[in-house]
This record gives C-alpha cells, sequence and structure tokens, in this order.
C-alpha cells in the first residue's frame, strides 16, 4: 500500500530547523513510496517476461525495446495518478473502498507470483512493448489501483513528492530491463524466479496494510 501519514502534509516552515524537519519527511517518504512502488511494479518478473520475449534479439535491440518498455510504462503511471480523483468522482467511489478493492488485487498478484502461477501470453507479432510488457505485465490491475489510490490520497507538496517517487520506481525498473542480459547471465533463471518469489511476498504485506487501512476506515463511523 502507498500510505503516506497525515504529518506529512504539514505547511512549510521557513525557519532553519523548520525546514529542515520538512526536508527529511520529504525524502523519507519519498524513499517509502519509490521501495513499495517499485515492488509493485514487479520488477523481477516483468525482467523474465521481457527475456522470453527478446530472447532473438541482440544486447542492442533488448536495450532499444527496454527504454520503450519504461517510457510507455511512465506515461500511463502519470495518466492513472493524475486522474485517480476524477475517476472516482466520476464513479462515486470512495476512497477507502477503493484501497480495500486494489489491495485484494494487489494480494492476488503477490499470491500468484509467490506459487510461480503468474503468467503471460507470447505476443506473436513482435510488438510487444507497450502490449503486453507495460499494460497488463508491468501496469496491472494491482498496479493501477495502487497509483489511482496514492494520486488520489497525496495532497499538495506530498503529491510532488509522490509523482518523484512514482518516475525514479519507473526509472529503477526500466534499470532492471536495461540489465537483462547481465542479470540473466548472473543470476540464471533459477535466481530471477526466486527474486520474482520474494517480491510476491512483499506485495502480500503491503496489500494485507493497504485493506487493513481501507477496512479501518470505512468502518470507523460504525
Amino acid at each position: 500500500m502507498i500510505y503516506v501519514p497525515r504529518a506529512y502534509s504539514t505547511c512549510f516552515s521557513w525557519t532553519a530547523g523548520g525546514a529542515g524537519r520538512h526536508n527529511t519527511r520529504a525524502v523519507a517518504t519519498l524513499l517509502n513510496i519509490w521501495i513499495k512502488l517499485f515492488f509493485v511494479l514487479t520488477p523481477f518478473f516483468a525482467l523474465t517476461m521481457f527475456l522470453t520475449f527478446t530472447e532473438r534479439q541482440d544486447g542492442a535491440r533488448r536495450r532499444r525495446l527496454a527504454l520503450t518498455v519504461t517510457a510507455a510504462v511512465a506515461l500511463i503511471c502519470l495518466v492513472l495518478f493524475v486522474a485517480g480523483r476524477q475517476i472516482f468522482a466520476l464513479f462515486g467511489i470512495t476512497l477507502d473502498s477503493f484501497r480495500v478493492g486494489a489491495g485484494i488485487l494487489l494480494l492476488l498478484s503477490g499470491i500468484r507470483l509467490v506459487q510461480g502461477r503468474a503468467r503471460a501470453e507470447e505476443s506473436t507479432d513482435g510488438d510487444f512493448a507497450v502490449v503486453p510488457l507495460a499494460i497488463p505485465i508491468i501496469v496491472g490491475p494491482a498496479t493501477t489501483g495502487t497509483i489511482l489510490v496514492m494520486g488520489a490520497e497525496l495532497n499538495g507538496a506530498d503529491r510532488l513528492v509522490g509523482l518523484a517517487a512514482m518516475f525514479a520506481a519507473v526509472a529503477s525498473v526500466g534499470g532492471v530491463l536495461m540489465a537483462g542480459t547481465f542479470l540473466e547471465r548472473v543470476l540464471g533463471l533459477r535466481g530471477l524466479t526466486i527474486l520474482s518469489r520474494l517480491t510476491g511476498l512483499i506485495l502480500s504485506a503491503i496489500a494485507a496494510q493497504m485493506i487493513m487501512t481501507g477496512a479501518r476506515a470505512f468502518l470507523a463511523p460504525f
């Protein structure tokens, strides 16, 4: 879950001590969101699929495709981040109910990764950078829900920090894809599978927290 304590939404203070505290909170928020989103984007499962789709491509071609995938993911995530509030308002969905729904999807994604049952159909026409690699392999339903929630719950300066963290996470995933040939040689298929399953464990924990936060807030009036 991309949860940022409300304390991070405090106003700017122009004293030296206040500015220092604000900067520390901003850095903590950025790192928190960056790390969580990095795992939500399932980089090692994405790398496994990327290597499968590009097994007949040379290193230069793989790097160009990795850049295309990264650009597509960044654009999709930006649209989701900006449109979150409008989508909720349009359909009359509360943020807490969407937290629970997105958390359940994220939990299912984590379980599939842990069990090694996550699969994607191979493209046959060679045009696989945007579909299916960018979406739905990297930006699937669970990732979509998580980014929508993040975009809707952050305000003010925290919104800019969240946006920067999101792009940092996308760039990190792009870096993993760019280094695909090297990682494949060093880690091998078994090593990548282990990392993918560890990602599933982390996703499950994030999802559980996301569900509990949404359920607690939704049930609070009762």
